[in-house]
């Protein structure tokens, strides 16, 4: 009995290997056969069936080299060093490491900060001060936190993704920008302190034309979440460069918010089309002010410093009172939003090279106390937002770094609805993995692990707290190797003989 069993399971394995392989064979000649008559790869015409193997390697060539051949600090965007200290961050464990740093000191551009002979006690050191932005506005903004959550829309994050973040941001006192997709319910579900970006679709606030309603604009500017505005001019990933909505993403619920009709494709213009000098982005900043009441500045991506000191010197003509709140300096170099790849790859000033850049100018003019400058592009660990501080910096915003707090891999399928996190993916099945319960804890102590690592850097450099860092406490690495203080290469104007604290 027990042998006539086994045989006959031996006998039905047989015959299971036997049609799989002849399975097998018949979908090989099937392959072979559409292979050789197709026009349109010529390595499959070429080599039927074996050739389909490239595009299969190539297509999984991104996850071998993110898990098993790239080196901790290879990988591009983030490696994965930058994105481990953001996940063990946001889950409240500890950054120490032992053995030694696998950064290496010797690559060009690398930041190393000085450390101060005799650095203060710790009874000496004091917490970031808030700052206070808009003083010209009817309601100024007074900012808790040094770091915040730059733009990012509902529609290019799903929902869950974006409640986690309006309640992680409410749990570390820190803002929120909703990105130019308009105010959503997701945003305010939290009660956070809200950044409402105002794109050149005007989504939220425009009208059946496309230009800016002042009612829907007044309605936006009572809601007492909403703190300040913030005129998206350019943004790294697209510089010059309007987004594109398509119909099928345009539900019923993005429609209303976004004041769009529904299943129709919307596709934003490369600029403000009230704006097509600086005079106008003045007129265009004050008219957001007075109907709004609230703080207003702008976020743009510059490529020469040349044409903005005509910018600073048109308000110094109009009178302070005119200037925007506050400036975000995005770097060039690509960002959350998907983009053509010239765009994201070769045009605009990295930020490195930005920001610095706009601080000067702001402080040339005597403009310190009156513009907030707020830097923004792919600065998501400690040293990232150090050197942004001691760089002029008031304030520095991240996508990408709270993304990785949510949870994001990194797997470059943020424009293809396949998010595998549910980040930026509107697939319920998808979202599912995305508990908003866990996730807006690891979004605060992400944010509380920023903020208190830039500090300790601070007092490791000599002064108190972060705003109190200068060009002087960090030294950048050259192509030979050597480092030189960063306040060599580009001098502070009047500030590095003076470290006084800010005003709030």
């Amino acid at each position: 009995m027990t042998v006539n069993f086994a045989m006959n399971a031996f006998q039905l394995l047989a015959l299971i290997v036997i049609l799989s392989v002849l399975a097998l064979c018949l979908l090989a000649l099937v392959f072979f056969v559409v292979d050789k008559v197709q026009t349109g790869d010529a390595i499959r015409r070429n080599y039927p069936v074996i050739g389909r193997f490239r595009h299969l390697f190539t297509t999984l060539g991104e996850f071998f080299r993110q898990y098993f051949f790239a080196m901790d600090r290879e990988e591009m965007p983030f490696n994965r060093a930058q994105r481990d200290w953001v996940k063990e961050a946001a889950h409240g464990h500890g950054n120490m490491v032992a053995f030694g740093s696998t950064r290496s000191l010797t690559v060009p551009g690398t930041p190393i900060f000085v450390p101060a002979s005799f650095p203060p006690l710790s009874d000496e050191y004091t917490q970031t001060e808030p700052m206070q932005i808009g003083p010209y506005a009817a309601i100024p903004y007074t900012a808790k936190s040094i770091f915040n959550i730059s733009g990012m829309s509902y529609g290019a994050l799903s929902r869950p993704a974006v409640e986690a973040l309006s309640r992680g941001a409410a749990k570390a006192g820190i803002w929120l920008n909703t990105g130019e997709g308009g105010l959503s319910p997701h945003h305010l579900i939290g009660g956070c302190d809200i950044v409402f970006q105002i794109g050149t679709a005007k989504y939220g606030v425009r009208d059946h034309l496309g230009g800016m309603d002042d009612e829907r604009l007044r309605e936006i500017g009572d809601n007492p979440h909403v703190r300040m505005f913030e005129l998206k001019l350019a943004q790294g990933a697209k510089p010059g460069k309007g987004g594109i909505l398509p119909g099928t993403k345009v539900t019923p619920e993005i429609a209303a918010i976004r004041g769009i009709p529904v299943g129709e494709p919307s596709i934003s213009p490369n600029r403000h089309v009230e704006v097509a000098d600086y005079a106008e982005l003045l007129d265009m900043i004050d008219r957001i002010r007075r109907v709004t009441g609230k703080p207003v500045g702008f976020k743009t991506v510059i490529g020469s410093s040349d044409d903005w000191g005509q910018f600073f010197e048109l308000i110094l003509a109009r009178g302070i009172e005119s200037a925007p709140d506050f400036i975000t300096v995005d770097g060039g170099d690509g960002g959350t939003g998907a983009a053509p790849m010239p765009l994201m790859d070769l045009v605009g000033m990295p930020l490195r090279e930005a920001l610095p850049r706009m601080v000067d100018m702001r402080d040339r003019h005597g403009l310190k106390e009156r513009i907030r400058i707020i830097a923004s592009g792919k600065l998501i660990n400690p040293g990232d937002v150090a050197w942004a501080i001691c760089a002029g910096a008031d304030f520095v915003t991240s996508a990408r770094g709270f993304m990785f707090s949510l949870g994001c891999i990194q797997a470059l399928k943020c424009n293809k609805n396949t998010c595998p996190t549910g980040i930026t993916t509107h697939d319920r099945r998808l979202q599912a993995g995305l508990v908003v319960e866990d996730k807006y804890l690891k979004v605060a102590r992400y944010a509380a692990q920023i903020v208190a690592e830039v500090e300790t850097i601070a007092h490791s450099v000599g002064v108190t707290e972060p705003r109190l860092m200068r060009r002087r406490h960090v030294r950048m690495v050259q192509p030979d190797g050597s480092s030189i203080p960063m306040n060599k290469i580009r001098p502070s104007i009047n500030l590095d003989a003076n470290p006084t604290p800010p005003k709030v």
